[in-house]
């Protein structure tokens, strides 16, 4: 059965590998069909030094954030031409937005008591850092008791550092992929804790704006999970995916290439790059 990871991170966005690193551990752990997917930007695969062995198909990929009915969501290109001038305008784009997002949330952050050192944000993070960043540093030093009280308090969905205007609405995200060659995947649609009727609203949507597919899988999740999404890709004709959404080693929730296996009943999204 073939190994795939199809959504990934290394340290040009908010992971923790560098791009050599994170495919080294990819080919260590057997994956066969494999995508970086960094947030808004392409740059690990310029960095790449390496070549995927021969037994793996690594696939360009990016994962862009976007806005549906004021919310933030996250869809995956895959199977991209890195050199197009879509993509380079989507880097450029987003780079701006984060920039622009990250000095929004420091504001908030800030009026709400938070010390902020911005110096120890980008050595953290590089020049522009995410809401991961964020959280580590708030947790690093003691505002918080955990990354993930940061994000309960400050930086959830819903939450004061929730920074959404910067980011283009879903149609101009997919429209950039598919001027790329690629496709777009609606990625970890779990994640955003809508009721079934919303989730299957923006499923719709996002098909009836020319994506194509959407993460079955997205890390160890449960099988109910698995079942309900799997249903709502059978009913809007959506294929699947599957991804670690892996970012650092030690979190056993998201290992590289230890993704279940979609259902039988769900065509691979792969299956268009064959």
């Amino acid at each position: 059965m073939l190994s795939v990871d199809l959504h990934t991170h290394t340290n040009c966005s908010d992971g923790q590998l560098t791009p050599d690193q994170l495919l080294a551990e990819a080919s260590k752990n057997g994956v066969q069909l494999f995508s970086i997917t960094d947030h808004d930007t392409l740059a690990a695969y310029r960095q790449l030094s390496m070549s995927p062995p021969a037994e793996m198909k690594l696939l360009v990929g990016i994962e862009l954030s976007c806005t549906w009915r004021r919310m933030t969501i996250h869809m995956i290109g895959l199977n991209l031409d890195a050199n197009a001038a879509s993509m380079q305008e989507a880097e450029s784009k987003q780079g701006q937005a984060r920039s622009q997002r990250f000095e929004m949330i420091l504001q908030r952050l800030t009026k709400v008591g938070l010390y902020i050192d911005t110096e120890r944000l980008i050595e953290l993070g590089g020049s522009c850092p995410g809401r991961p960043h964020i959280a580590r540093y708030l947790h690093e030093t003691g505002q918080v008791k955990s990354e993930t009280q940061a994000f309960d308090k400050y930086l959830g969905q819903g939450k004061i550092g929730d920074v959404k205007e910067c980011w283009p609405d879903v149609s101009q995200a997919i429209e950039w992929v598919r001027q790329a060659g690629g496709v777009a995947v609606l990625a970890h649609p779990m994640k955003y804790r809508l009721t079934r009727t919303k989730l299957i609203e923006l499923c719709t949507d996002f098909k009836e704006e020319g994506g194509v597919g959407i993460e079955i899988i997205s890390g160890q999740q449960n099988p109910t999970q698995t079942k309900t999404v799997s249903d709502i890709a059978q009913k809007l004709g959506l294929l699947g995916s599957v991804g670690s959404d892996f970012h650092k080693p030690g979190q056993p929730w998201a290992v590289v290439g230890k993704v279940a296996s979609l259902p039988e009943n769900i065509e691979p999204i792969w299956s268009l790059f064959e």
